[in-house]
């Protein structure tokens, strides 16, 4: 598998955040609130239907990447959200609001992109993009290591520290997107939110909450 094809099927999800970007309003695009300045390092939490998992985030693998997670996270985005692509080893994908109301807020906010300090190794989390500047609010964990995908500019900004195996249990049957597989429709997701994927695809495993730990957790 070629990092190209990566990029390819991760394009439908991309390219629908990147649709019409120039013709959006400056104050639509500057409607969310300045996030909280996120620690140089900080763990996540992760309740899940297969059990907890928790992501170790580091702002000096890639301080913009790390950011904009601290400031889902805090809102509660991925809160409910499905792991909509289960590729067994490959990666585990995830980062649609089911609300497409919650997803429309960030359709535009597209991140600087983070050089690559970090290799795609098992257990890393980067942001799914189509391109530069096109990381949004998707993200995945790699199930492998996919260090082909450093070349192209996937830069992970944590790493999987308990739950691995919780992660490598999420339901995988629906396999990739089409045509490579019969999974959801990312464009689907964004503008139908969970009533298409709990219609459609109801096997779907997905984060009950996601929570930043205190300090020292």
């Amino acid at each position: 598998m070629q990092p190209i094809q990566f990029l390819r099927w991760c394009a439908p999800a991309a390219l629908a955040l990147l649709a019409g970007c120039g013709d959006t309003p400056p104050a639509a695009r500057q409607a969310l609130p300045a996030p909280e300045t996120a620690p140089d390092s900080f763990r996540v939490k992760f309740e899940t239907t297969k059990g907890d998992l928790v992501v170790q985030v580091r702002k000096a693998w890639a301080p913009e990447g790390a950011e904009r997670f601290h400031q889902l996270v805090k809102r509660g985005f991925y809160d409910d959200a499905r792991f909509f692509r289960v590729v067994k080893g490959f990666v585990v994908q995830f980062g649609i609001s089911g609300d497409p109301k919650a997803q429309a807020e960030w359709r535009y906010a597209m991140l600087p992109d983070d050089p690559v300090k970090e290799s795609n190794r098992k257990g890393t989390i980067t942001y799914a993009m189509a391109g530069p500047r096109s990381r949004t609010t998707q993200v995945f964990i790699n199930l492998a290591d996919n260090t082909r995908l450093d070349q192209s500019g996937f830069a992970p900004f944590g790493q999987v520290v308990e739950g691995m195996d919780v992660v490598e249990r999420f339901y995988s049957g629906y396999g990739d997107f089409p045509p490579r597989g019969s999974g959801p429709d990312a464009q689907q997701i964004e503008t139908r939110g969970n009533a298409y994927l709990e219609q459609r695809f109801p096997r779907l495993d997905y984060i009950i909450k996601a929570r930043i730990l205190p300090a020292g957790q």
